[in-house]
């Protein structure tokens, strides 16, 4: 087992491994911005270091500093958490190049899942059902009209590096094809130095169901229960929750089998996330798969007790997976929901500043909260606006909707403004509470009620 991991990222996450390398006697190593001086998860470290300015690019995205790092203070791997350099095939070269070990899959497997174009064409020949569209990448608007006479529309133009919503627009006719075919290759180079783009169909009435796997070294492989994360914002997660209404068991066994499926032909190591869109009939189609850790892996954890950082880290070591698949079991219902720092009523706007007081209602059974904020922190501007995520564990959803309910009624946050209200209306709201949302659910029909509910400034 390693003595020292360095933890290759900031906040909530990093303060989550942290926690965990400390329950298994492990060493760990922070890294900061000169923004960052004061955060907890420096504090909570056993060893940190600066490694540039406070802008992402000066810092948590400066490879060569923090491989120095590493190698500075001794560290035997590098756990990237999520965002950041966690998807960088060329920062995991750097790192073994120098014989650190990499918490996560081989750069190989990073560089052909973060390509989305390459993802699709993997797993269509791993016998995995892809979305229909194109096959491989397309050049122009020209050969994006090709691919809707086939498929029909609408469309979506993605970014074949994309993420977070960059790189994509939706397409509802010919006309309007040439125009933003062009936008969004111009976005996803200015986002990712990469134009090359692909196209899908877009999939009507469906839900965002995932699939997380953990693979060891030799070949031993478990899936974990699945995850509907339907509800989104600009293409981004507002909330999360296991297991999904949708899947019955035999379709979970059946998702799971094709996960299993799909990493098997990767040879893939440690932990990923299939990502699928299920139709109105039940059938899932392949959209991407992350290959690092997720925001929402504390979901799973809760409805399996199991630690899955601790997972990645023994598999990272060369241990066998300590569980089979007999062993994966769901226990009641999880939720999830972000907690961002910013105005919701002011389209969502950021909302930096220092934190004058925060409590945070940690108390009572089936409550957790992964979070790095403290009464006197700074909310930086210059990164990701969540600043902790809030989950409950009942014996069913409605048990796990009521504790989070009560958890958002208690929270206190002064200094900076919260999305808390904005989450607050979700779980009220009728569609949520029945659980029976698709992908377009939040956007076209619950935030222009709850805009239009907003008082209006003077």
């Amino acid at each position: 087992m390693f003595k020292k991991v360095l933890v290759a990222n900031r906040g909530e996450i990093a303060v989550r491994i942290i926690r965990t390398l400390k329950e298994m006697g492990i060493q760990s190593v922070a890294i900061y911005s000169s923004a960052d001086a004061e955060s907890l998860h420096v504090k909570l470290a056993d060893e940190a270091i600066k490694v540039g300015g406070p802008r992402s690019k000066d810092s948590y995205l400066n490879m060569k500093n923090i491989v120095s790092a590493a190698l500075l203070t001794g560290a035997e791997a590098i756990h990237p958490g999520y965002g950041f350099l966690a998807e960088n095939e060329l920062f995991v070269e750097m790192v073994e190049t120098v014989g650190i070990k990499w918490i996560g899959p081989s750069p190989r497997v990073i560089e052909l899942m973060g390509n989305k174009a390459n993802a699709r064409e993997s797993m269509r020949k791993a016998g995995v059902p892809v979305i229909p569209g194109s096959d491989g990448f397309i050049k122009d608007a020209g050969e994006a009209k090709v691919v809707a006479s086939r498929v029909g529309y609408p469309l979506l133009l993605k970014a074949a590096a994309g993420g977070g919503g960059k790189g994509m627009r939706f397409v509802y006719s010919d006309d309007e094809l040439a125009d933003k075919f062009d936008d969004a290759q111009r976005e996803a180079e200015a986002a990712f130095g990469d134009g090359h783009m692909y196209v899908e169909k877009v999939m009507q009435n469906v839900r965002h169901i995932e699939m997380q796997i953990m693979r060891d070294q030799y070949g031993a492989t478990v899936y974990f229960p699945e995850r509907n994360c339907s509800l989104q914002r600009n293409n981004q997660k507002v909330m999360e929750e296991s297991p999904a209404l949708s899947v019955t068991p035999i379709m979970r066994s059946m998702l799971g089998e094709i996960a299993v499926k799909a990493a098997t032909a990767l040879e893939y190591e440690n932990t990923g996330t299939l990502e699928f869109l299920q139709d109105h009939e039940g059938n899932f189609y392949f959209m991407e798969m992350n290959t690092r850790i997720q925001v929402e892996h504390p979901v799973t954890e809760l409805v399996t007790g199991l630690d899955l950082i601790k997972m990645q880290i023994e598999v990272a070591a060369g241990e066998h997976l300590a569980i089979r698949q007999s062993d994966v079991q769901i226990i009641g219902h999880a939720l999830e929901i972000r907690l961002n720092a910013e105005q919701p009523e002011r389209n969502f706007a950021p909302s930096a500043g220092t934190i004058d007081f925060a409590f945070l209602p940690t108390g009572g059974p089936g409550v957790r909260i992964d979070s790095a904020i403290y009464n006197g922190d700074k909310i930086q501007p210059f990164y990701d606006s969540m600043i902790g995520k809030f989950l409950t564990h009942g014996a069913d959803r409605s048990q796990a909707i009521v504790k989070m309910k009560r958890v958002l009624n208690e929270l206190v946050i002064h200094g900076v403004k919260t999305n808390a209200p904005f989450q607050a209306a979700l779980l009220e709201d009728p569609t949520v509470l029945r659980g029976y949302f698709d992908t377009r659910y939040l956007e076209k029909e619950f935030m222009p009620r709850w805009v239009a509910s907003q008082p209006t400034e003077e």
